[in-house]
């Protein structure tokens, strides 16, 4: 996702590992991954992804993919159906944003002060006790501050202002198999603007949300998230 790494699949990737083959990259402009100074849109994702299973000579794989991530998934599965087995779509983006969310509003993404990574963390998780506490919100504003990836989002936000590589209209053209899974209580993509629009646009998905849960359901509700992946991977 927009500003994240693969620690935020920590608690996914010990129950996929014990069956599957499972590969977690730093998006380019994140992580440990190299971070260019470039325009970076959600195209260049997708033609990263693209070369990096040539590389590895995976020739087909199941997606699964957080908020940013989701989006750059359907997004390569519209573009090399051929190459996805399976899609998991967790609290997606690639919507157009409301007519009246603003540059600044969307610069929120990027904080650079208690006060904004107080707002930030309100929307993501439902937890507020355990993720908005003083200690926890200068724990996640100092791994802003030394992520090295401020200006990777700050040119995604400006990439999603611009309207470049939405998923509106698009997505009945994708027939692999989809789980979509949602937090009820997601202030960033909520499910009624985003998940339920997700469901709409593709009637052959599964829908699945999760009480109690905000923007990351694989670590709010870690156990339930794996048992439903598990599920959806072994299903004929």
């Amino acid at each position: 996702g927009l500003g994240g790494n693969t620690t935020n699949w920590a608690f996914t990737v010990p129950a996929l590992a014990a069956k599957y083959r499972v590969i977690v990259p730093d998006q380019i402009g994140h992580g440990q991954s190299a971070k260019p100074f470039i325009n970076y849109r959600i195209g260049t994702y997708t033609d990263f992804l693209d070369k990096f299973l040539d590389e590895l000579k995976v020739e087909r794989a199941t997606l699964v993919g957080n908020s940013m991530g989701g989006w750059i998934a359907a997004l390569y599965t519209l573009q090399k159906p051929a190459r996805v087995e399976r899609l998991v779509l967790v609290d997606a983006a690639g919507f157009k944003p409301p007519p009246d969310l603003d540059l600044a509003a969307l610069s929120g993404l990027n904080p650079s002060t208690r006060a904004g990574m107080r707002q930030l963390a309100s929307l993501v998780f439902h937890n507020k006790q355990l993720f908005t506490s003083d200690a926890a919100i200068d724990l996640m504003l100092a791994q802003r501050m030394s992520a090295g990836d401020g200006y990777t989002i700050q040119s995604l936000v400006e990439s999603i202002h611009r309207g470049e590589d939405m998923l509106d209209g698009r997505l009945s053209a994708v027939k692999t198999p989809t789980l979509i899974v949602w937090g009820r209580e997601d202030g960033l993509t909520p499910l009624a603007r985003e998940g339920e629009k997700f469901k709409k646009e593709m009637p052959a998905a599964q829908l699945l949300v999760f009480d109690e849960c905000g923007h990351v359901p694989q670590v709010e509700k870690a156990a339930d998230f794996n048992a439903a992946l598990l599920k959806f991977l072994a299903a004929n």
